[in-house]
């Protein structure tokens, strides 16, 4: 079995219902009902407007409550920075603390009811911020930011005083940042750069500070969200409003768990509508980090190889490190739409050009065999006897040249090549000097992406400090891994992004004839037997053998004339799950004497193990296939997820599966089976002839569709095996586990 959850009927589940039913009543969403026709058959919003966190970022009113001027305490720093930033982004600030007349000169408010205008924004910096929040809930303050922390990230007492902090801010219509976040938001940020930017939300300020500082080599920062424990506003919402803002060119993430899974992928799917690619830092790939992250913002991690195929499935960039967080978020915000998807490695050594090249493959990346012709133009200034195919080595003495030049236009001239990447293993004036400036100068004449690895340890450089870094079209990186990490990232953005359909497009907005049905067959609580499992697949529109079940021998026999022989025999009840341990399976039978056999030997098999029956199956028997397994289960984070792999006993070795999550079209079906080790077996090995591909989409799609529309009502479904059936013949459920949620 791929695992069972059985949890408590949500929401959700009850707002399915109501829509099926055809009830008026939906979600709402801070006290605004959504419309019906906003939701898909699940009860959640499909499309909604990305929150306006204009007055956020730039307010016209700031309260500072808590503030202070004196000397060693900690809100004077806070209150320090924050009347700089009001002051730059032309605010007016407004102290307030019940003793103290004046704070840094300005007139001290005592409490937030003597406020004299409407407040944008409203910094809490008391211990117990709930009061406070209520005040400004009656002033009708816009925002609030809470820096208290022991909330959710300290356990159930944290837990319950977040959600009573979550309910006042609920009630008010007022918006939240925090608690447990920081001063990240009001940083200075440059405003001498120019070009795209990078704004950035992170769960973690210092997670953020590297990004912070990328300002130092250039590269543009718009805005900053520590989102902390998320009792309000979540990164769901900052990746919405980011996605619209016409200066943000990239959006860079530090996540260490989500408040809602169905709410992020919405907000992906907005900011890949717009194509403004996104990057992430998610931990949690392991125990203990899924762990260190729950102390910190009280957050749930999720499954990550769910977290994982939910990223990729709406075109969201995860990497590993903040370095490589950097480096791909800064490419991917300033870079021009790729002309073409093949690589050149370019290097004035041999040695260097073919470890990159090496690596460039091993990444994915197409390196393309530069034509004939194209080579023989590059041999007019690089000796004949280097190679110029792809990796090019120029030999290192025709970059002292006008030839260095020559050679990198014409290079860029191919219309195969989309980037080119230069290593710079280290600097030896006077030939590297001129090798950055004719890359430079290159770069700033060509569309194409032009990438400079700068090895030297030191970074001190005139080259590279000032030249390379002083260039808005060249790319540099310090590490190989990080530019190749980068430029895959940047190929396959775009890639993902042009003609991208969103999956919340074809998302069902009533229920189907299908799910009618399926109604019928649900239990809560209860697992379905293998009869009544298989009455759900049929329900929607998935193949399972001729069978029959019966009650006694001499209807086994009468079942298995009408089946046709040779015939499989299955005990079939609520409350087996597995059937071949038990002995309760028996296979190949060719005569009615063996199938009366079998039917009284199933039966007592049965009642040795006290095992309750409804009847026996008499099956067709299926060969000549591959056997894979499609599944259901739930998702903490997500909610229901498919999942598709090599079945039979090879899905507990192997564990070669593939995870989707609902909504996905038949694109995203294909590449989950593209992502499998054996996808190989599908397409036929050892003069096997292929399966049939197109007919296992379709029961994957079948499968999704049924997670979707029943949503938490099922808690898993587990088709396996599913035999795929050689081409054009279909594919066949030949054994099903269903279990109803409670």
């Amino acid at each position: 079995m791929l695992g069972s959850t059985h949890g408590t009927l949500t929401t959700d589940s009850r707002r399915a219902r109501a829509i099926a039913c055809g009830e008026r009543s939906g979600p709402v969403v801070h006290g605004r009902p959504a419309q019906l026709g906003d939701l898909d058959v699940s009860g959640r919003p499909l499309h909604a407007d990305a929150p306006d966190l204009d007055r956020f970022f730039r307010p016209r009113s700031v309260a500072v409550i808590g503030a202070s001027d004196a000397e060693g305490r900690p809100n004077t720093g806070v209150t320090r920075q924050l009347a700089d930033w009001a002051e730059r982004v032309g605010a007016r600030l407004y102290p307030v603390h019940p003793s103290r007349p004046s704070v840094f000169g300005m007139p001290c408010r005592p409490s937030v009811a003597g406020l004299p205008e409407q407040i944008d924004l409203a910094v809490v910096l008391v211990g117990d911020p709930l009061p406070v929040v209520e005040e400004l809930a009656e002033v009708k303050a816009r925002f609030a930011v809470v820096f208290a922390s022991g909330f959710a990230e300290t356990g159930p007492e944290g837990e319950a005083a977040q959600r009573r902090l979550a309910a006042a801010v609920e009630r008010s219509g007022m918006r939240l940042l925090g608690p447990n976040t920081n001063l990240n938001a009001f940083e200075r940020f440059r405003d001498d750069l120019e070009g795209p930017a990078i704004a950035l939300i992170t769960q973690s300020g210092h997670q953020g500070r590297p990004l912070f500082a990328l300002q130092e080599l250039g590269i543009r920062i718009s805005h900053w969200a520590p989102t902390g424990n998320e009792a309000d506003l979540e990164t769901a919402d900052f990746l919405s409003y980011f996605a619209e803002q016409p200066e943000v060119g990239a959006i860079a993430c530090y996540l260490e768990g989500l408040k809602d899974g169905r709410s992020f992928l919405l907000a992906a799917d907005r900011a890949a509508r717009r194509g403004v690619p996104v990057v992430a830092v998610k931990v949690g790939r392991t125990e203990t980090g899924a762990r260190t992250a729950a102390s910190h913002t009280g957050k749930l991690t999720g499954a990550d190889a769910v977290v994982d195929a939910a990223l990729r499935q709406y075109g969201v960039i995860r990497v590993d490190g903040l370095d490589e967080l950097q480096d791909t978020a800064a490419l991917l915000a300033r870079a021009r739409p790729p002309r073409a998807d093949g690589v050149v490695v370019y290097s004035i050594s041999g040695g260097t050009g073919a470890h990159v090249a090496d690596l460039a493959t091993e990444a994915g990346l197409r390196l393309p065999v530069l034509s004939e012709a194209k080579q023989a133009e590059l041999h007019q200034w690089i000796p004949g006897y280097l190679s110029v195919a792809n990796p090019v080595d120029n030999g290192g003495h025709p970059v002292g040249d006008r030839r260095g030049r020559k050679i990198i236009d014409a290079i860029l001239d191919d219309p195969e090549v989309g980037v080119l990447i230069c290593p710079i293993t280290g600097p030896f004036p006077p030939l590297s000097d001129r090798l950055v400036r004719d890359l430079v100068e290159a770069a700033e004449q060509t569309d194409k992406l032009v990438c400079v690895v700068w090895g030297s340890p030191v970074g001190t450089e005139p080259a590279y400090r000032e030249v390379l870094l002083g260039s808005s079209r060249v790319a540099t990186f310090r590490t190989v891994g990080n530019c190749l990490t980068a430029v895959r990232a940047y190929l396959g953005h775009h890639r993902f992004t042009t003609g991208y359909r969103s999956p919340f497009d074809d998302a069902p907005r009533t229920p189907s004839p299908s799910y009618r049905k399926a109604q019928a067959l649900m239990r809560p609580g209860e697992q379905l037997s293998e009869h009544a499992a298989k009455q759900l697949l049929r329900a929607y529109g998935i193949r399972v053998p001729r069978e029959q079940l019966v009650t006694s021998a001499a209807a086994a026999v009468r079942a298995a004339g009408l089946v046709g022989y040779p015939v499989v025999m299955k005990a079939s009840g609520a409350r087996i799950a597995h059937k071949t341990e038990l002995g309760l399976v028996k296979i190949g039978l060719t005569s009615a004497s063996q199938v009366r056999d079998a039917y009284r030997e199933l039966t007592d098999i049965a009642r040795y193990e006290d095992v309750p029956l409804d009847g026996v199956l008499v099956c067709q028997m299926v060969e000549q296939g591959v056997e894979m397994v499609v599944g259901v289960t739930h998702d903490d984070l997500f909610g229901p997820t498919v999942t598709v792999g090599l079945g039979g006993v090879l899905v507990e070795v192997l564990r070669d599966t593939a995870v989707g999550v609902p909504p996905f079209g038949e694109d995203q079906a294909r590449d989950m089976l593209a992502g499998l080790r054996g996808r190989a077996l599908l397409d036929g090995v050892r003069g096997r002839p292929p399966a049939d591909l197109d007919a296992l989409v379709e029961v994957v799609l079948r499968v999704q569709r049924m997670a979707f529309e029943l949503g938490d009502q099922l808690a898993e479904l587990d088709i396996n095996p599913l035999m795929v059936l050689p081409q054009g013949q279909g594919a066949v459920a030949l054994d099903a586990l269903a279990v109803c949620s409670r």
